[in-house]
């Protein structure tokens, strides 16, 4: 009985050690997305995708892979939670902005915390903010527009949104929120989707999860990918969702 015991105990600690070593992972994907009307000038184009760091510190030796390798980085959403010191935060932020230009987009945990203080970090350091916004990236006559919004759910503003970025030759929407996807009018101007929040459901078992698993979609038209984030929540601990960022390349689809 004893040894059944012993032998019950030593599978779940180990158990639990793969958990906490998945969970902290530091995993750059390499994905590339062809992507509907993409201008021919921004073909290779590199987009660095971070989201949910939650408590993270953003690996350095990590970060090291993508130096002159990318165009832009995105943070998703979830830079921090509750009780996590706006030093950590601006430590991490100033690993990224030296990289590469960084947008950002909100998510449900960066309220958690005095708001002016995030957005003087960010003003400290070059971050631009795409709350309910539309930013344009121009390569001679071409053009790739992004869109952040903050909430899930559509809104009066997001359709203003929508119909400015209908005049762009391509346009990117982000959304912390995968369900934004389930909003949008059965005519938008999008091509792609970048989102977080999920964590993957972050602990699955038998590849059941209480979220859906991260991945490349194809809905509506368009693509989406979801990211199982690079940090967690509640408990550090990760099974079949492990943390992951995106190294992805655009790609003009063929006609």
């Amino acid at each position: 009985m004893k040894l059944i015991v012993f032998f019950v105990v030593g599978i779940g600690s180990l158990l639990l050690l793969y958990m906490l070593i998945e969970a902290h992972r530091n995993r750059i994907r390499h994905q590339e997305l062809e992507v509907k009307n993409l201008p021919e000038l921004f073909d290779g184009f590199r987009i660095y995708f971070i989201s949910d760091v939650h408590r993270r510190r953003i690996s350095d030796k990590m970060l090291k892979k993508i130096v002159k390798n990318c165009d832009l980085i995105i943070i998703g959403g979830d830079l921090l939670e509750k009780r996590v010191p706006i030093q950590r935060v601006e430590d991490n932020v100033k690993k990224l902005v030296e990289i590469a230009p960084t947008f950002f987009i909100w998510g449900n945990n960066d309220i958690e915390i005095d708001g002016t203080k995030l957005r003087a970090c960010f003003k400290r350091n070059g971050v631009v903010e795409l709350n309910d916004r539309l930013i344009e990236i121009e390569r001679d006559s071409s053009s790739l527009a992004f869109v952040g919004v903050h909430h899930e759910r559509f809104r009066s503003c997001h359709l203003q949104l929508y119909e400015k970025a209908g005049h762009y030759d391509c346009c990117i929407l982000l959304s912390h929120y995968p369900e934004v996807i389930d909003y949008l009018p059965i005519q938008h101007p999008f091509s792609l989707i970048l989102s977080g929040h999920t964590h993957g459901g972050q602990i699955r078992l038998l590849g059941w999860g209480l979220a859906e698993k991260g991945g490349i979609k194809c809905r509506k038209g368009l693509v989406q990918l979801i990211s199982n984030g690079y940090g967690t929540t509640g408990l550090p601990l990760r099974l079949g969702a492990p943390a992951e960022t995106h190294l992805l390349t655009l790609r003009k689809k063929p006609t």
